[in-house]
């Protein structure tokens, strides 16, 4: 279970994350909350920045943010617009998509621009050498925009099911040790 009384709020990527993606395995474990979206095919930035704010205004206390892929964009999105950010502890930002890539513009178009404004709240963003929806490269710009801490994550590809990770308890080792610095 969440050994923290901050309540954690899972934002999954495009497509949704399945039941053996990290994040729903953390959920399991730890009891931590997933935001739903209306459609994880066809995402939608506004939609789902609204279902964001909802989640974050449920909440009983101050949330920390788990972002996923095109979760970590949504999450710069919603943070640029929300009044509501001071309610953000602290986000976990790993293996962002980048929604303006050649092959992802046409079933992402609503993302684009993405927000490239520093988030007001601490972030540390984990990116991979062999992502294949985000170069490290634009994982680290993203980083530097956003002010958040980069973790260079080696080659695990988009940091998903498909990289073998199971509970990934490195990767909740550092959510615990960013909720504790914070």
């Amino acid at each position: 279970m969440n050994t923290s009384s901050d309540p954690v709020l899972v934002l999954p990527g495009w497509q949704d994350s399945g039941p053996d993606h990290w994040q729903s395995r953390w959920e399991a474990l730890h009891g931590y909350v997933r935001v739903e979206q209306h459609d994880w095919m066809k995402p939608l930035r506004g939609d789902w920045m609204a279902q964001l704010e909802e989640a974050v205004l449920a909440a009983p206390a101050a949330v920390v943010l788990v972002a996923h892929s095109l979760g970590c964009i949504l999450t710069a999105a919603w943070a640029a617009h929300s009044r509501n950010t001071h309610r953000v502890k602290v986000a976990l930002l790993v293996a962002p998509g980048d929604p303006e890539r050649e092959e992802l513009r046409a079933p992402l178009k609503s993302w684009s621009p993405v927000v490239l404004q520093r988030l007001p709240f601490p972030s540390v963003l984990l990116g991979s050498h062999d992502d294949p929806y985000c170069s490290l490269q634009r994982a680290q710009d993203f980083a530097g925009a956003w002010g958040s801490t980069f973790v260079d994550y080696g080659h695990a590809g988009h940091i998903n099911a498909a990289s073998g990770l199971g509970d990934w308890p490195q990767g909740h080792a550092i959510l615990m040790q960013l909720m504790r610095e914070n």
